[in-house]
């Protein structure tokens, strides 16, 4: 198994799980044209004016990796580590707490110790563990025949 992953790590590092179709790739070094230019050319920033001429840029063009917690992408980054971290626990730890003090489900649990009890019992009597009658034959009252019409 050890070997496996040894194996197969590697690879796992190398994909990428993201979409890589709309991603832009710019590079960051200089090219001898811009000395001193510290502008990345070939971006253009998506920016929508309304009537007055205020400029509204997109979260997502301030900060590519928004999560939708908060402005600040630091602060975005740890608000969306902490929410999914405590999500996730308490739906683990709690979750599983709930369903592990459940009551016995069919009372299949009642079931098997009151038929352990009924066995120690007639035994202890001295009486047939199982009968072949359902219900005692003496206590069942049946119509005599003259009744039948």
């Amino acid at each position: 198994m050890a070997a496996w992953l040894m194996r197969i790590l590697p690879v796992w590092s190398r994909v990428r799980l993201g979409s890589v179709a709309g991603a832009r790739f710019v590079s960051q070094t200089q090219s001898p044209g811009a000395a001193g230019s510290a502008a990345v050319s070939g971006l253009s920033p998506v920016e929508h004016s309304d009537d007055h001429g205020h400029v509204e840029v997109s979260l997502y063009e301030k900060n590519r990796d928004f999560h939708g917690f908060h402005k600040d992408p630091q602060v975005d980054v740890w608000n969306m580590k902490v929410a999914f971290f405590f999500g996730i626990s308490v739906a683990i730890v709690i979750g599983g707490t709930f369903i592990h003090y459940l009551p016995d489900h069919g009372m299949r649990q009642w079931a098997r110790r009151e038929a352990e009890r009924l066995i120690k019992e007639r035994e202890a009597e001295g009486i047939a563990v199982l009968d072949g009658n359902y219900y005692d034959p003496s206590k069942i009252i049946l119509p005599s025949a003259g009744d039948e019409e």
